[in-house]
């Protein structure tokens, strides 16, 4: 009689590895059952370790083996790694119906490892299989996050276990990261790297259409479509095992992804493993998709499954999987904030920005690079810019969010409205986020936006006061400007000059400022005032508000609290790029290349955003599939011209005044209430404050000091902090005095 009831699939192992049926005897019954009890515990911990097995089980079947009851001919440890090799699999799952085992075009066989993939303290992929093929093509395919471009980068440092050390790969990323010692690099040295001789390069080169000057000149001089080529190029000089592509066809016109598309389909000798988001472009080119699956089965964890077959073959096996085919979302939602008021704009169709004979010309250039523009943008606008690699896309945009003038002022027209809130994602956004890849995503909102003002902008190079209008300034003896009105129809700013009362304040036109070369300034002042507008002074910059609003965006609390930057995908990064943008309820949403790094259920979110939202759109984008979802009119940019097609169809104007509200801090008796004890009645006795006398922004030692003396009561201190002349009363804080008593 057998006592113990072990799993009867382990026990079936068990006996298909000793080669036998039940044993004649009763013990020897009772010492299989419970060998595959103890197996059944090693394989629900994932515990395949050989030694292991032979260690906890060769002391119970070497009895079996002494007594004679197996087959002769059988080492007890060679049927225990049988053993050991049966349950492994059966425990893992391993689809042999999904193996290229049998695949005529098997090709050599470059790896075949099981391995555990982690980013951080996060689990990405749980003793999973990956055999690879010389000459196939893999696309590699998964949601955001999932950690596609982390088993690309472990793949192209050999820190797989496992992985053969002899295999040569070449990694072309996606662009995201931006480099500043890689961009300061000369673009034909870059290529002489490989080994290959000039000759081959330059070859490589004009194949890609690069000028002469482009060669010559630095990476970062190249726009985003241009590097992504050189890289490229770069990857098909060296001669790689294995090719691995990070979103290759990010920035690319359409003529530069089908010389790609080309390329790699007549390639027999490299494998190729490629991520990207372009399935047009992954239907073309792969051979096999490599999955990344959760089954319940499996546990919390995934792993890679892999299917013959392009991308259409792998959606028939996979249903569930046809989102990667359609732009369209399931449970994704994005929520934009509505734009809020826009001074004297009373309906969707006003136009709040106008350029009329606009030319642009980079300073040392000998032609335009744009000539006699003619555009207009209202809310109910719908734009994709289109274009060929450096025609001037971006060099437009530039024009239209104020970042660089005409260079025919006095010739044409360029109208932009003085209170217009823009929100720009440009190729290069990740750069100002990975500025703080330590911090999590809610604390950089915290950071950009906590003075009332969006602080990253004021800093960028377009906002930032140069050294020589710092010395107009100061020669001028501008102390600040206080206020912005409109008389006449003219814009007029209110100046304090130092050591001058406050009531012998004088109002000065736009135009008379800008002659003086104050264009720094008065953009810094116009965009604090556009987010005053928009209550940016009143909305709270808490942890529990900024994760409210990075909800709207898809990014969680695991990632938005309590997540660091440096732990964020691609796509996550994208979506908190986008959050941050939004923050202060832009009139006009810029997208430079939006679908590079979303997955499709991602765009499916945006896209149905754009539509239902109440801004402006202007976007960038080679994919017509996404702008013609949310785009009606088009502006074609080609040899220094843009001519407009289509039409924006009027829309609802949702660009309106709206009371908001924000929950109200616990005060007063209710605090009492709350803590049970006393606090400190001389903090609800006096204000808080973010800014002097002077209107500049408190630093974090003086908010801090400020704090302290207004639990103290103590007014001289607050005064001092604030910087409050005496005899003065700082407007909105009466309670400090004149500072005389």
């Amino acid at each position: 009689m057998v006592i113990i009831d072990p799993p009867q699939e382990t026990l079936k192992l068990l006996r298909q590895a000793l080669n036998t049926n039940d044993p004649a005897d009763e013990e020897s019954m009772e010492i299989l059952a419970y060998v595959a009890s103890l197996a059944s515990s090693l394989a629900s911990t994932q515990n395949f370790d050989s030694s292991a097995w032979i260690d906890i089980l060769s002391p119970y079947l070497s009895e079996i083996f002494s007594c004679g009851s197996l087959k002769e001919g059988l080492v007890c440890d060679e049927a225990i790694e049988n053993f050991r090799a049966l349950s492994e699999k059966a425990a893992l799952a391993d689809l042999d119906d999904e193996s290229d085992e049998e695949d005529d075009f098997g090709g050599e066989e470059l790896c075949n490892i099981r391995f555990s993939l982690a980013y951080g303290g996060k689990i990405l992929l749980h003793q999973t299989k990956l055999r690879l093929r010389r000459g196939h093509r893999y696309a590699l395919v998964g949601q955001n996050g999932a950690g596609k471009t982390t088993l690309m980068n472990a793949i192209n440092n050999g820190k797989l276990e496992g992985w053969p050390f002899h295999l040569r790969t070449q990694y072309v990323d996606s662009g995201s990261n931006v480099d500043p010692v890689y961009e300061a690099r000369n673009v034909l040295q870059e290529l002489l790297s490989t080994g290959k001789s000039e000759e081959e390069c330059i070859a490589m080169l004009n194949q890609l259409k690069f000028t002469e000057v482009m060669r010559n000149g630095t990476i970062g001089e190249l726009s985003g479509g241009w590097q992504m080529k050189l890289r490229l190029a770069k990857a098909v000089l060296v001669d790689a095992d294995i090719l691995l592509l990070d979103e290759p066809t990010n920035h690319l016109d359409h003529g530069t992804v089908d010389w790609l598309t080309e390329y790699l389909c007549k390639l027999t000798d490299t494998t190729v493993i490629c991520v990207s988001h372009d399935t047009p472009f992954m239907e073309k080119i792969c051979t096999d998709v490599i999955h990344y699956e959760k089954r319940a089965v499996w546990g919390p964890h995934r792993r890679l499954v892999h299917y013959r077959g392009k991308m259409s073959a792998f959606v028939e096996k996979q249903p569930q999987a046809k989102h990667y085919f359609e732009l369209a979302t399931t449970d994704l939602k994005f929520i934009f904030p509505d734009p809020g008021r826009l001074e004297g704009i009373r309906t969707s169709t006003q136009k709040f920005l106008e350029m009329d004979n606009v030319d642009f010309r980079y300073p040392g250039a000998d032609k335009n690079t744009l000539t006699g523009v003619n555009l207009k943008m209202s809310l109910s606008s719908r734009v994709a810019v289109l274009g060929a690699n450096g025609a001037g896309k971006t060099t437009l945009i530039k024009m239209l969010v104020g970042e660089t003038q005409p260079s025919n002022p006095g010739q044409c027209k360029l109208y932009i409205h003085h209170n217009l809130r823009v929100a720009y994602v440009s190729q290069h956004a990740f750069f100002h986020v990975e500025q703080h890849l330590e911090e999590a995503p809610v604390h950089y909102i915290q950071w950009r936006f906590k003075n009332g003002y969006d602080k990253e902008k004021i800093n960028s190079e377009a906002y930032r006061i140069t050294p020589e209008e710092q010395q107009l300034i100061d020669d001028f003896g501008l102390e600040a400007i206080w206020s912005r009105r409109v008389r006449a129809g003219k814009l007029e700013y209110e100046v304090k000059k130092k050591n001058v009362p406050e009531k012998d304040n004088k109002y000065y036109t736009k135009d008379e400022l800008l002659s003086m070369g104050f264009e720094r300034l008065l953009k810094q002042t116009d965009e604090k005032i556009a987010a005053k507008e928009a209550g940016l002074d009143l909305r709270p910059v808490t942890v529990t508000e900024i994760q409210r609003h990075l909800d709207d965006f898809g990014l969680s609390q695991e990632f938005g609290t309590y997540g660091k930057i440096r732990g964020l995908s691609g796509g996550q990064k994208v979506k908190l790029v986008l959050a941050a943008a939004m923050w202060n309820c832009p009139h006009l949403l810029v997208l430079d290349e939006p679908t590079n790094y979303l997955d499709r259920e991602a765009l499916g979110a945006l896209s149905s955003a754009l539509n239902e939202w109440g801004g402006s759109v202007l976007m960038i984008s080679h994919s017509k599939e996404f702008y013609s979802s949310v785009c009606k009119e088009e502006w074609l940019v080609g040899d220094g011209k843009v001519v407009v097609t289509g039409l924006s169809a009027e829309r609802e104007m949702k660009a309106v005044a709206k009371k908001k509200t924000y929950e109200k801090e616990i005060e007063g008796e209710e605090l009492l209430d709350k803590v049970g004890g006393n606090v400190n009645s001389n903090g609800d006795k006096y204000k808080d404050a973010a800014t002097n006398f002077w209107g500049k922004a408190l630093s974090k030692k003086e908010a801090r000091a400020y704090e302290k003396a207004k639990k103290k009561g103590d007014v001289k201190r607050m005064r001092e902090i604030l910087e409050i002349p005496m005899g003065k009363v700082m407007p909105g804080f009466d309670e400090l005095g004149d500072g005389k008593n």
